[in-house]
């Protein structure tokens, strides 16, 4: 790779960067203003913005509400772990017809995942809990958050 194509990917990468940085800012932002933002023209940046849904880079958008408005005030982390270690690893599966789950990490340590949950009080986060066991043999440990000092921060790009 000459230099002159070197500073033209890493310029691209650049670009890719800032576009990213505008969306996570304002992910209802529109090609035109998105376009003043990084400097390219309204073409340009559709085609940039549709090549970074391609790669998978921008993954989608989405609205975030707030918990309590809606009726659901009550998050918690759930860790399971396999009651039987023989089983198979299909926790996921299992669990995914549940809608208060709104997170599942696979994670490294005693436990097998981690679960983000959201539920209107601790009854229904009980009733949930049973769910969750019942319907992947699985033991759990569960943390209530208190409060949410910041979430779902975009990263340093």
């Amino acid at each position: 790779m000459t230099d002159r194509n070197a500073a033209q990917s890493s310029e691209l990468e650049a670009t890719d960067r800032a576009i990213l940085r505008e969306l996570l800012r304002d992910g209802r932002c529109s090609f035109t203003d998105l376009g003043e933002r990084v400097g390219l023209s309204v073409s340009a940046v559709h085609q940039r913005v549709r090549r970074l849904e391609q790669r998978g880079a921008l993954r989608g958008y989405t609205a975030r509400v707030d918990g309590e408005q809606i009726g659901l005030p009550l998050t918690a982390f759930i860790s399971l772990t396999p009651i039987d270690p023989a089983a198979p690893d299909d926790y996921p599966q299992r669990l995914e017809h549940l809608p208060e789950i709104e997170s599942c990490f696979s994670v490294a340590g005693d436990e097998s995942y981690i679960l983000q949950v959201r539920v209107a009080s601790p009854l229904a986060l009980e009733d949930l809990l049973r769910q969750i066991r019942e319907s992947a043999k699985v033991s759990t440990r569960t943390t209530v958050v208190l409060s949410t000092p910041f979430e779902n921060r975009p990263p340093e790009l």
